[in-house]
């Protein structure tokens, strides 16, 4: 499967998960879309993303880090999250030691 497809299926499980259906998002975007989004044919944008997440009420990350866990099997999806978290506080720190320096 294509990372388009993993985003789309990942929205879908959300959105599922969440029982809202597409036509209750039609004030971030129109059914046509989000239908298109879920079967892969489009990708959206990091502002399309954010609007989606908050009417679905999950956090963006949420979904995207669902889309790329979909890719993996159950077992190497602990591994990839615990990757990200490491990555992110390192990150995390680094900007605040960086922003100190300035």
């Amino acid at each position: 499967m294509t990372l388009r497809e993993n985003f789309g299926g990942a929205l879908r499980t959300v959105r599922r998960f969440r029982r809202v259906p597409q036509e209750a998002l039609e004030l971030v975007s129109s059914r046509t879309y989000v239908s298109s989004l879920e079967r892969g044919l489009k990708s959206p944008t990091l502002d399309k993303i954010d609007s989606i997440a908050k009417a679905l009420g999950v956090h963006p990350v949420t979904l995207v880090a669902l889309a790329y866990l979909r890719s993996h099997s159950p077992a190497e999806q602990q591994n990839v999250l615990a990757q990200v978290e490491l990555q992110l506080k390192q990150l995390s720190e680094f900007e605040s030691i960086a922003s100190e320096s300035e």
